[in-house]
């Protein structure tokens, strides 16, 4: 398989993965929280990151490539496993983002994906939650690295340290959002309403996300993953794109 349609592939997973996570703003109205369509992205997306890892993998360039994601993704696996759960410091993604900003988006996808499957073993945490994980965290991987590409050179460590903040915000909002109907439950103010307009729902799953994560969680991930990146992104980057392929 060529490496375009490779591309083209995990492009078009992603995008159908992407309507897996916002379930509850697209579809039609009387739609209930604990409607059938929920449950089907939960069916659906593990299956999804399945096929992703498959076209993101491709034909990586060597045996040195191979173990440099196996060290890496082992790495970003022990930051979480040793930061989760530590009032959102989840220094996961300092490694996703250096490593993906030097190597590339496909090698920073399969990075994000292997390093959320790992972790998750280990943990014995793996439930209907990974596929969701799989994805965002292997798209945040994917983004740092079309960045790292993109400025090539120029790339400095303050550019991936803002990229680090947005992320880790986009990250809290996209996860909460597809669970969002299942965890308020129907009788809140800010529950999921099948009848009610999409401006409505939208208002009401900010407002959930705002007091769950964004304000506690969410910056906690921000700030932590910038200063970081700060701190060691140079030299971190620099060692990484010797193994460049």
């Amino acid at each position: 398989m060529s490496l375009n349609l490779q591309r083209i592939g995990l492009v078009i997973i992603s995008v159908i993965g992407l309507l897996g996570f916002v379930w509850p703003l697209w579809l039609p109205q009387g739609i209930s929280s604990d409607s059938s369509s929920g449950w089907l992205a939960l069916t659906l997306l593990p299956l999804l990151a399945i096929a992703a890892l498959w076209f993101a993998q491709g034909k990586l360039a060597g045996p040195r490539q191979i173990a440099l994601l196996g060290l890496l993704a082992a790495v970003a696996a022990a930051t979480r496993i040793a930061t989760s759960g530590v009032g959102g410091f989840e220094l996961i993604f300092v490694v996703v983002i250096l490593g993906a900003a030097a190597l590339g988006a496909r090698f920073g996808f399969l990075l994000g994906a292997s390093a959320i499957l790992l972790s998750s073993l280990f943990f014995g945490g793996v439930g209907p939650w990974t596929a969701f994980q799989v994805f965002a965290v292997g798209w945040v991987g994917a983004g740092a690295g079309l960045l790292g590409s993109y400025l090539d050179k120029r790339l400095k460590s303050w550019q991936l340290a803002i990229y680090a903040v947005v992320a880790a915000y986009l990250f809290g909002l996209i996860m909460n959002l597809w669970f969002w109907p299942f965890a308020v439950g129907p009788q809140t103010s800010i529950s999921f309403d099948g009848d009610a307009s999409l401006g409505q729902n939208l208002a009401s799953f900010l407002a959930y996300s705002l007091v769950s994560s964004t304000l506690t969680w969410d910056t906690a991930r921000a700030v932590s993953s910038a200063v970081l990146i700060l701190l060691i992104g140079k030299p971190f980057m620099q060692t990484l794109r010797r193994y460049k392929f």
